[in-house]
């Protein structure tokens, strides 16, 4: 059935599916795109200098390879904020994907159409002074920074075409939050294993400093090998550091354990709520390392404990 589906247009979301109620800007057709990326202030594109370099300090011995390979071949520090079309075209020549405008966080559906198309919505917008630590929405330098540098390879160019394309079939679900987890601890907070030990291929961890080092040093958190069933019943966390992250020994696994099986078995047995909580581990995980969590049970980011 799903090779039926036209993934060149929106798919549609049925009146049961419960969304975010995000207000689209005035001007902006269905796919929410804007017409061109906007123009950067001298004073954000020194953000942009500024959020690179310190970054770009903790990359080696932290970020996965296929990212730092991804980094030299796009050479985003070219000075300010990186033209789209000048990214779109060097994308474009190596896996087919390109880098398009939008003014904020967009719909999920709309999120898979863009995905599903090779098309990779990013912040048409930059964190301020005052946002510089930590920003909840994520801006240009979380998406272009974060996520971009791994569209150059093919493997996982695949994965995220493939998990656009499963959207279709978490809306006939209705099992968004399912897959929703899915991308928040692979694309966004997910580990791999490398010969140096495990690296970083998550977006959300390489574009800030604090999880970039808590994620593979610290001993608060879970590391757990993926297992795509178990992931999709875990609870996670959107505005703190994670208390569990999976891990995956290459991109080829994760293509083969998400685009060559089926989900419905999986969303037929689903229920709404999650199953898991984000700091269990289960006795059926592969534990690689089992986090005392105290950092989570002191309170978090909002009681000002040390991310240890």
């Amino acid at each position: 059935m799903s090779n039926q589906l036209d993934y060149t247009r929106i798919p549609p979301l049925p009146a049961s599916v419960y969304v975010a109620p995000l207000k689209k800007p005035a001007g902006l057709g269905d796919d929410w795109l804007e017409p061109v990326q906007r123009s950067y202030t001298a004073e954000e594109h020194r953000i942009w200098d500024d959020l690179y370099e310190r970054q770009m300090k903790l990359m080696p011995g932290h970020a996965c390879r296929e990212f730092m390979h991804g980094l030299d071949r796009l050479d985003l520090h070219r000075g300010g904020v990186p033209d789209f079309n000048q990214v779109s075209e060097e994308l474009r020549s190596l896996t087919g994907w390109t880098v398009v405008p939008v003014p904020m966080l967009i719909p999920d559906h709309v999120f898979y159409y863009h995905l599903a198309n090779r098309r990779f919505p990013a912040g048409n917008f930059i964190r301020t002074r005052e946002q510089f630590d930590y920003i909840q929405e994520p801006d240009v330098f979380h998406d272009v920074f974060g996520h971009v540098p791994l569209l150059t390879d093919p493997v996982f160019a695949e994965y995220m075409e493939a998990y656009g394309r499963a959207g279709w079939k978490a809306l006939r679900y209705n099992r968004l939050k399912a897959l929703s987890a899915l991308y928040w601890y692979t694309v966004e907070f997910g580990l791999i294993l490398e010969e140096g030990g495990m690296r970083i291929y998550g977006a959300g961890i390489l574009s800030g400093p604090t999880e970039t080092v808590f994620s593979i040093e610290g001993g608060s958190p879970n590391r757990i090998h993926l297992n795509v069933d178990r992931v999709m019943r875990t609870d996670y966390t959107i505005s703190d550091l994670q208390a569990t992250y999976f891990v995956i020994e290459s991109f080829r696994e994760l293509f083969h354990m998400t685009e060559q099986r089926g989900f419905e078995p999986i969303y037929e047995s689903l229920a709404p709520a999650f199953q898991y909580a984000k700091t269990a581990a289960l006795d059926t995980d592969h534990i690689y390392h089992r986090g005392t969590q105290e950092y989570e049970l002191r309170g978090g980011r909002g009681s000002g404990a040390r991310p240890v």
